[in-house]
């Protein structure tokens, strides 16, 4: 069993803090751009399978008219 180190609460926080203060946050600018892509993303994954679920339920129809 693998043991973990005991770190009281005060040597937690300041290592905490520590960490933290090494973290590259993006800028306003980087955080919009993400924003935008990611709904832009979205956008074309969406219409994409709107398009092949139309296709397939189109298919599938057309195979049902088959048998009646």
């Amino acid at each position: 069993m693998k043991r973990v180190a005991k770190v009281n609460p005060s040597e937690f926080i300041r290592q905490v803090r520590a960490e933290t203060a090494k973290v590259v946050w993006p800028t306003s600018r980087e955080t919009i751009m993400t924003v935008v892509m990611v709904v832009i993303m979205t956008t074309i994954l969406a219409l994409f399978f709107f398009g092949i679920d139309s296709a397939f339920s189109a298919i599938v129809k057309g195979l049902l008219g088959l048998v009646s």
